[in-house]
């Protein structure tokens, strides 16, 4: 059912409407109370007098004006060639804008939003003398928690208390982004009618003060035991984030300069639970940053990264908030915590990796909901074209306490409003607790864990450009980076240069094969020989160079005679035991040489050595 919310072609009868023509100062419209209230009948109006030249004034901010002797509160707002004039009578008493202010001011010295809400609730009860203040608080769904309140100590407490989104419709929310309070004076009130002088289209109340209430409202206020309230915005980035709702048990009127200062102090709220709300979410973010670097800090150097990861699970599933994993990842999957017992490959073929995320897994996916049972939350995660993170959630069963029993039960009809708003309360089951911001920070997770598997495979293939494939040992181009590190730090030491003696005839007689697995096994007595500090390298064939910084000339000689030695030494292959020896050229690292330099120079010495009969060194 919709309602003409905003042509009633009525407003409530405290007050008096009058519509005026901007050209003419002819009354076109008028309330019908206005006999009442001006000594003359409607079907005089039309006539210019000299009372309404207040219509030139059309700022919208209220006027107080003496008629028939009776203070009133005129407000005016501009309809196209018309001028809309509002009277409200003045019988209520203000209250000193020095009492808002003072609230702002008090307001502004929390940080808690929680805090906040339930202290605004508090200043307003103690400005207004409303008998209950609730400060309601919207969810993205649409439906509301009251977050703050304050009452009489005879009252029921609303406080915590959840209501669905209907019961504040639509056409209603999109009033109050406009209109940024609403007063209802008297729920027993019908509202006096619209009369116009000639037959004209409904007229537009939405920014008016005195428009009448729906009929149905009228009867939710009085389910809910009150007579009269206002309400005020609380609007954030176009939206209605929430409101500020006095409710009285008796007809009560709030004067409209009192309104306009609550707007002022509703609007500061707005603007300081969003700031709250920016800092907790900057606050958050950078705490689950760090936590998040935390857990992919290994991952760019790991030997084995999905392993890195099983090892910080429980990191891992602390920053999601999941009960379990399945973590798979180019190829290879491990799971983490408690997850559904069914074959891993069947549950990963069956979830994809498109991203998704669910807290009720029976309704929106039953098929999956079928492979997992006592799991009602399910979260897919890609990580980029490396694979997909599954997160679980066990079923829970919450419960959610109602403004009111939900229920059919609670109403004269299916349009009714409720009968009784007494806390209910629902036990949900079949669902886990929502992921909430958790899904798009499990997002940048996979995003991050993509980026480090990423850098982790080109370090990979920086590292093999670099390191000769067949023995593990620095190839020529890393080498001759190294000695030109070392010739430009001055720290001296000692270059050798080795060749496998006859080499060749391994090959050609027993196979390549064979002769790689002798290489291999040279590469490993160079390491184990040498210091860590000392760079190993595997410059083509069989040619091997040593560079040992810091090593004099007699240490150098009598390091190179060890090499050669062990070489000697015999070597295990699948075609039997076989002897390899080697010569050695020792030279010493000169200032001003450059790196081409030393590796001739070393060169030289080599083919002294095996000029000399082989399996030898040479300086």
């Amino acid at each position: 059912m919709k309602e003409p919310i905003r042509t009633p072609g009525r407003i409530q009868s405290f007050g008096m409407l009058f519509v005026v023509d901007v050209a003419t100062y002819e009354i076109v419209t008028a309330s019908e109370n206005a006999a009442e209230w001006l000594g003359r009948s409607v079907s005089e109006l039309g006539s210019p007098t000299l009372e309404w030249s207040v219509t030139a004034q059309t700022h919208g901010d209220p006027i107080r004006i003496d008629l028939q002797g009776a203070p009133y509160d005129a407000i005016t707002h501009r309809l196209g060639e018309q001028v809309l004039i509002e009277l409200e009578p003045t019988d209520a008493p203000d209250v000193p804008n020095s009492s808002v202010v003072a609230a702002i001011r008090s307001l502004g010295l929390l940080a808690d939003a929680d805090a906040l809400r339930q202290a605004a609730a508090d200043e307003v009860k103690r400005i207004s003398g409303f008998d209950r203040v609730m400060v309601y608080r919207f969810f993205e769904d649409g439906h509301g928690e009251v977050a703050g309140e304050a009452s009489e100590p005879d009252m029921e407490s609303y406080r915590g208390l959840h209501f669905p989104a209907s019961d504040i419709p639509q056409q209603a929310r999109s009033l109050y982004l406009t209109k940024l309070s609403r007063q209802i004076v008297s729920t027993e009130d019908a509202g006096t009618p619209l009369v116009s002088v000639a037959e004209s289209a409904p007229l537009d109340l939405s920014s008016a003060e005195l428009r009448a209430v729906s009929p149905h409202h009228l009867q939710f206020m009085r389910n809910m035991g009150q007579a009269s309230t206002v309400s005020f915005s609380l609007i954030q980035d176009d939206r209605l984030v929430g409101m500020i709702t006095c409710a009285h048990r008796t007809q009560r009127r709030m004067p409209i300069l009192l309104r306009r200062a609550l707007e002022v102090l509703a609007a500061q709220l707005t603007l300081q639970l969003g700031a709250l709300e920016s800092i907790g979410r900057l606050r958050r973010d950078l705490t689950i940053r760090e936590q998040r670097a935390a857990v992919l800090a290994g991952v760019p150097s790991s030997d084995d990264p999905l392993l890195t990861l099983v090892e910080s699970g429980e990191e891992l599933r602390r920053l999601v908030g999941a009960d379990g994993a399945i973590l798979a990842l180019d190829g290879v999957s491990r799971s983490i915590g408690d997850v559904p017992l069914i074959d891993r490959s069947l549950l990963l073929a069956a979830t994809g990796t498109e991203s998704l995320s669910t807290n009720e897994l029976e309704r929106s996916h039953p098929g999956l909901a079928a492979l997992m049972p006592g799991f009602a939350g399910l979260m897919v995660v890609p990580v980029g074209a490396h694979g997909v993170l599954l997160f679980f959630r066990h079923e829970v069963t919450r419960v959610i306490r109602w403004l009111g029993d939900q229920t059919a039960a609670n109403r004269e009809t299916a349009l009714s409003p409720r009968r009784s708003f007494s806390e209910w309360r629902q036990s949900v089951e079949g669902s886990a607790l929502p992921w909430g911001s958790v899904a798009e920070e499990a997002r940048e997770l996979g995003r991050d864990l993509a980026r480090a598997l990423d850098r982790r495979r080109e370090a990979q293939l920086a590292q093999l450009a670099m390191i000769d494939h067949l023995t593990g040992l620095h190839n020529r181009r890393s080498f001759e980076h190294e000695l030109e590190k070392a010739v430009s730090a001055g720290e001296g030491g000692v270059l050798l240069f080795l060749d496998l003696d006859g080499f060749k005839s391994i090959n050609d007689r027993h196979g390549h094969e064979t002769g790689d697995a002798v290489l291999r096994t040279i590469a490993r007595r160079l390491t184990r020989d040498s210091r860590s500090s000392d760079v190993i390298s595997r410059l083509a064939g069989d040619e091997f160079v040593v560079l040992s910084g810091g090593t004099g000339h007699e240490d150098g000689e009598a390091f190179a005679a060890r090499l050669v030695r062990d070489i000697a030494d015999p070597i295990d292959t699948a075609r039997g035991p076989m002897t390899v020896t080697a010569s050695c050229g020792v030279i010493t690292i000169e200032p001003g040489k450059t790196a081409k330099q030393l590796v001739d120079a070393a060169d030289a010495a080599m083919y002294r050595a095996k000029n000399s009969g082989r399996n030898r060194v040479s300086l």
